[in-house]
């Protein structure tokens, strides 16, 4: 486990979606967030405290989290530079990004001689196995999109809390690094060799024989040309028996592809069936998740309703209004095979 409080960092990022791992901490683990460290250039926030290192570390944080997000996942100098800084004054470093902190010498260095630890989430285990495809126990929820980047962690973290308030057994399994940093635990599913994505899904989601359910967060999109790959990878290994789909209402174009259109809902949907079909044959769409940050109330519940009524699902903002609506559903769908169980803790 990554020693908390964490101080949270932006640095000079002006990119919403790129603060994404660091504002999923200050959502899903505010009480072992002490504070945010932009520097001047940095137009944005996450509503907590900007502070310094120094100030952080006499506020009592352990970690310095690297919660950014850029193109490749790189470690840029201005990083190295901050991260640095951290060591000196005997904080941990975690990140989640491609480039690894210990292939960094400098850091290695630092580290070493401070006597603190570098995190590298985005780190899978190396004897992952190739996916069989093999039919296992158990119930599977897997979150979908129409684009990265829209959603699917906090509407699976949200369906996760509205099925154990309703006394049902179910579990976030963790694909991506902020996910991973909110469980305490996962597998980052875009840092695995493309031959083991199914195999790492499979293990990550094993066989399950209590009655409940795995909620596995959703990676990408099947109409992202950048990372439908891994898309795939994770239908095929998910074996799903529920999809859910989500989407961003305010998206225009594909994230970091403004040329390409973002598909349909109904036909973004249809593909994922189709492709989860290949490993269950009886998976079936049971909710529709919109992410309405960008929109107000009345709005946001007017758009649900209409989508829900366009495409024959409950259509809710799990994360804003809950997500009873689609767990309303699930419980209709599989009822049989859905007991009411104590919820895992």
């Amino acid at each position: 486990m990554i020693p908390a409080p964490y101080l949270l960092y932006l640095g000079h990022s002006d990119d919403e979606i790129g603060i994404k791992t660091s504002r999923g901490l200050a959502t899903f683990r505010a009480g072992d967030c002490v504070g945010e460290l932009r520097h001047d250039d940095c137009p944005l926030s996450l509503g907590l405290p900007r502070l310094t290192i120094e100030q952080a570390v006499a506020s009592g944080a352990r970690t310095l989290v690297l919660g950014i997000a850029n193109a490749g996942g790189v470690l840029g100098e201005a990083l190295i530079r901050d991260a640095l800084a951290a060591i000196a004054a005997g904080l941990h470093v975690a990140s989640g990004l491609h480039s690894r902190l210990r292939d960094e010498p400098r850091l290695a260095r630092a580290a070493a001689e401070a006597g603190v630890t570098l995190f590298d989430v985005r780190d899978p285990p190396a004897d992952l196995p190739v996916g069989n495809g093999l039919r296992r126990a158990g119930l599977r929820l897997l979150t979908v999109g129409t684009d990265c980047s829209v959603g699917k962690m906090y509407a699976t973290l949200a369906l996760r809390d509205a099925m154990r308030a309703r006394g049902l057994s179910a579990d976030f399994r963790a694909t991506g690094q902020t996910g991973i940093l909110i469980a305490g635990e996962g597998l980052p599913l875009d840092a695995v060799i493309a031959d083991f994505l199914s195999g790492a899904i499979e293990t990550l989601s094993p066989a399950r024989h209590d009655g409940g359910w795995d909620l596995i967060e959703g990676q990408g999109s099947l109409f992202h040309p950048s990372f439908a790959g891994v898309s795939t990878g994770l239908l095929h290994g998910a074996q799903p028996d529920a999809l859910v789909l989500c989407h961003d209402p305010a998206r225009v174009g594909m994230r970091g592809l403004p040329h390409c259109p973002l598909p349909d809902l109904a036909e973004c949907l249809d593909a994922n069936l189709r492709v989860a079909r290949l490993t269950n044959p009886a998976v079936r769409a049971v909710g529709i998740a919109l992410n309405t940050v960008k929109l107000d109330d009345a709005a946001a519940r007017a758009l649900c309703a209409a989508t829900g009524e366009r495409l024959g699902l409950p259509c809710t903002d799990p994360y804003r209004f809950g997500g009873d609506p689609i767990v309303d559903w699930i419980l209709q769908c599989f009822a049989p095979s859905t007991p009411a169980t104590t919820a895992s803790r």
